[in-house]
């Protein structure tokens, strides 16, 4: 009988033929992809390393309907070559042991259903067939199949041998239908179609050898070629050629997403530095740099500080170091007054972060502030400046947000909420609490250095370690209320509703498309931004065209990637913070992990940043990833340099995913010696002579970064340390304590319990530092199980393993969701947006990680019994998000 036409989806995945032929319409491909090559490239192979281990993932396949198909065909075909010639056969026989086959007419009419699933053989399967009979086997040594072995000659006292006869059938069925249903012990569950694997070590190779960094150079050319400032026609426009690389990729849902938030732009005839009393001192700084190309040349974005307050002030010249609040606290010792003042500080040093040197000297009554790039830090005491080396020239001036990104982190206006086109709740500039209140503009040590010399004879000399390195200085003072007078005026035109776009692009994966791992980099510059974010934006781009590459041959990840380019970093992290508060819920639940570069190359060293889940996976990659110059792999470098993963603070766009949305989150690149940051200077020329001339710092960021991805897109388990995290969960205990004692904090001692009634006991974050490793450890555990008994199996995984490990990775996802703050009054005190119970930037060191926030927050203010409730509040928290791993 002919078989019926059983309607069948399959995957969206290729035949062999189809992924090996060449695609003359592909935009991605040429000739060169002939299926010859991809089988020289080990695509195609099977699911070992060139020396013939086991890769990571072994052959791992998750359980699919086509596989499990697959299986039945294979044993049907066996059934159809076995002394019983067909189902009738077996039928026969049935019939001839009198069993009761009185639902025949029933099979008859369904097997040729059946048969359309079960006719078509898939010799894959032999070794898994015979492992899967050999325990039968072993029992039966001497068994020899006879014809006549079910014809049994029945009599009058006969019954009871056909009632256990039936029983023995009716539990051969029930095993059957067990064994090829339930347990799917049969299920191949690749990620193929027609029996094509796509297997982790082939996936890893093919896009490490495809990483190229001609590309990369080509990428960093392209977005340098404009000044692009967040919210301008330049950043538009390459949102626009970023949205065309998406789609070249073949990405899908490719968008740009659009919001709108608070800008503020410098007016050409706004901004002004000058001396104005007494009358034989007076002068005026040249403020901009040189043009930077003139054959031909190119818009320049003129000097100032985004989100900077508009004003026009007049005060006696004060210099204060580098702008911290204990540098204010020793002007003030000296007796030396602010108020009115206008205040000079230098970049870098005890306070790195430039928004809160202008929040200081506001707190010391100073009503402007200058800041100015010193050679002592960035200049010709390192070494050649720019063109002549790397390093900042005289004229150079770091531009720079300065709202308070430790306090208040995106769209200013819209804290905790994202600012859409439609969203019509908004503050005012001045209610919120993320923008400083004094003016403030940025100068080149060439116009500091009359500022300091009129200083003479002002104040105080200068303590030593308070001198920098502005050549022709006589003596460093600190000036008072008797220094000459400055004029600093920044006008500013504030745009309330300026829409920033970011671009999304996706890969949507087979096994969870509901959950994702978004990978991050933003695009808007100061300047030309060959460096700050081009570096990062040129290896985006190209580990873009790799993914699309592999996507244009069939292969899937396990889970969806959302390759995202950020608008408005250099504000306040606005864009990613804006997605984030747009689509918090979802992330919530779905986000399994966020991917962030910035500055991708600066210099020759590594580093990386993030959540302490990543420490294994990121030992892994660098293991995999040559230095080809230091015959060496980047963990070879770290080890022997001593590093490790560091914490997150709030330098870039992980921290809406990380401290909002619970996001576990990871940050890298290769940093090095000061460079002309946020200059014009910054520009692809200086990358190509000074930060990377061969570009292979980049290759590496690339390589890093894609094969990264994968193991978090496609692994099976989630390459997540629990253990690492519980460590560091531990160290951070003892390090608070040690803060808190620092800060004068009474803290209970048990070896004197007879202590006054105010004291601060950390005992309850010890205890569940302590559970949490506990259950940490029991977690971990079930990893192990599940590789020895997926491999142990030659690499099948049946349905309710593979439920049982979506179900892991889930709860190891959530763990970071579990560590917020989302009760009445969660989050940090004051800054609310601020959510995670361990990180958040510190609220005086913004850049810099801070352990737990709110109980950090409240020992700076000397308050014990809020310090008491927040370890308290923190210590539950933490136990029970650990508790969760195992329930």
């Amino acid at each position: 009988m002919p078989d019926e036409k059983v309607q069948y989806v399959p995957l969206p995945i290729p035949s062999y033929e189809e992924a090996t032929s060449s695609r003359p319409g592909s935009s991605q491909l040429g000739p060169e992809h002939s299926s010859d090559d991809l089988e020289r490239q080990g695509l195609l192979h099977h699911g070992t390393s060139s020396d013939n281990r086991p890769t990571h993932n072994g052959g791992y396949h998750p359980p699919t309907v086509e596989s499990a198909r697959s299986s039945m065909d294979y044993l049907a075909s066996s059934a159809e070559n076995s002394p019983r010639e067909s189902m009738e056969d077996l039928r026969r026989e049935l019939h001839e042991m009198d069993v009761d086959d009185s639902g025949q007419s029933s099979s008859q009419t369904t097997r040729p259903t059946l048969r359309h699933h079960f006719t078509k053989p898939f010799s894959s399967l032999t070794k898994t067939l015979s492992n899967i009979q050999f325990p039968f086997r072993k029992y039966f040594p001497r068994f020899r199949f006879r014809p006549d072995f079910w014809r049994l000659q029945m009599n009058e006292e006969g019954q009871a041998c056909m009632i256990i006869l039936r029983m023995v059938g009716l539990l051969i069925v029930v095993l059957t239908v067990y064994i090829f249903f339930v347990s799917d012990m049969f299920s191949m569950g690749s990620r193929m179609s027609v029996g094509q694997s796509y297997t982790p070590s082939s996936v890893e190779n093919f896009v490490q050898s495809h990483i190229n960094q001609s590309n990369i150079m080509d990428n960093l050319n392209k977005v340098t070629q404009y000044a692009h400032m967040a919210g301008t026609e330049g950043s538009y426009a390459l949102a626009e050629l970023i949205e065309q690389e998406f789609l070249n990729a073949g990405l899908e849902q490719v968008e740009m997403e659009e919001f709108q938030v608070y800008l503020n732009y410098p007016r050409s005839d706004g901004r002004r530095v000058a001396i104005v009393d007494p009358p034989n001192l007076v002068w005026e700084a040249a403020i901009d740099e040189k043009k930077v190309y003139t054959d031909p040349p190119r818009q320049q974005t003129p000097v100032f500080h985004g989100h900077s307050k508009s004003g026009n002030v007049t005060g006696p010249l004060v210099y204060a170091n580098f702008g911290s609040r204990e540098d204010f606290q020793k002007l003030a010792d000296k007796g030396i007054s602010l108020n009115g003042s206008i205040a000079l500080v230098r970049y870098y040093g005890t306070q790195g972060d430039r928004a809160l040197k202008i929040k200081a000297a506001e707190l010391a009554g100073a009503v402007g502030c200058i800041i100015y790039s010193d050679p002592a830090e960035d200049g010709f005491v390192q070494g050649p400046v720019y063109p002549d080396g790397r390093y900042m020239p005289k004229d150079g001036v770091q531009r720079g947000g300065v709202s308070l990104m430790s306090w208040v982190v995106g769209d200013v206006l819209s804290p905790g909420f994202a600012s859409t086109p439609d969203e019509e709740k908004r503050l005012s500039p001045a209610e919120t609490p993320g923008l400083v209140q004094i003016p403030s503009l940025p100068i080149a040590w060439r116009d500091a250095q009359r500022l300091l010399q009129v200083l003479k004879g002002h104040g105080t000399k200068a303590p030593k370690d308070w001198v920098g390195g502005v050549p022709d200085i006589l003596e460093w003072w600190t000036g008072d209320e008797s220094s000459p007078k400055v004029n600093l005026m920044n006008l500013q035109d504030e745009v309330e509703r300026q829409p920033i776009y970011n671009v999304l692009g996706r890969i949507t994966g087979m096994e969870q498309p509901e959950k994702k791992i978004v990978v991050g980099n933003h695009r808007d510059s100061w300047c030309f931004g060959g460096v700050d974010p081009g570096s990062g934006t040129a290896a985006f781009l190209e580990v873009v065209r790799v993914f699309g590459e592999l996507l244009s041959l069939g292969w899937r990840p396990l889970r969806t990637i959302e390759f995202a380019s950020w608008d408005g970093e250099e504000y306040n992290l606005i864009g990613s913070t804006e997605h984030v508060e747009n689509e918090m819920e979802s992330l919530r639940l779905d986000g399994f992990a966020y991917i962030n570069v910035d500055v991708g190359v600066s210099g020759e060293s590594f580093e990386a940043s993030g959540s302490p889940l990543f420490r294994r996976i990121l030992y892994s990659v660098m293991g995999r990833v040559a230095d080809v110059a230091a015959n060496q792999t980047l963990k070879d470098i770290w080890d022997g340099e001593g590093k490790s993963l560091g914490g997150l603070g709030a330098g870039s766009d992980y921290v809406a995913f990380q401290d909002m949305a619970g996001t576990s989150s990871i940050d890298f690149g290769f940093s090095g010696a000061p460079f002309p940051y946020h200059s014009c200077y910054e520009n692809f020329e200086w990358m190509s002579q000074f930060g990377d001339p061969g570009f292979d710092r980049h290759r590496m960021l690339a390589e890093f970064w894609a094969l990264l991805l994968l193991e978090l897109a496609d692994s099976p388990i989630l390459p997540y340390d629990m253990e690492a995290y519980a460590s560091d969960v531990a160290k951070y205990v003892v390090d608070l304590e040690k803060y808190a004692k620092s800060k004068g904090a009474p803290l209970k001692s048990p070896k004197n319990p007879q202590q006054r009634s105010e004291t601060v006991d950390m005992w309850p974050l010890h205890d569940a530092a302590q559970v949490f490793q506990t259950n940490a450890a029991t977690f971990q555990e079930w990893e192990q199980a599940w590789y020895t008994t997926v491999y142990g199996s030659g690499g099948f995984e049946s349905n309710v393993l593979g439920v049982r490990r979506v179900n892991h990775n889930a709860r190891m996802a959530d763990f970071e969701t579990n560590l917020l703050d989302l009760s009445e009054g969660g989050g940090v005190p004051n800054r609310t947006q601020f959510k995670h119970v361990l990180f958040a930037p510190q609220a005086w060191s913004g850049y810099d990680e801070g352990f737990f926030p709110a109980i950090r927050d409240a020992i700076d203010s000397g308050n014990w019994t809020a310090t008491q409730s927040w370890i308290n509040r923190v210590s539950d928290i933490i136990k029970e998000a650990s508790l969760n791993l195992n329930r």
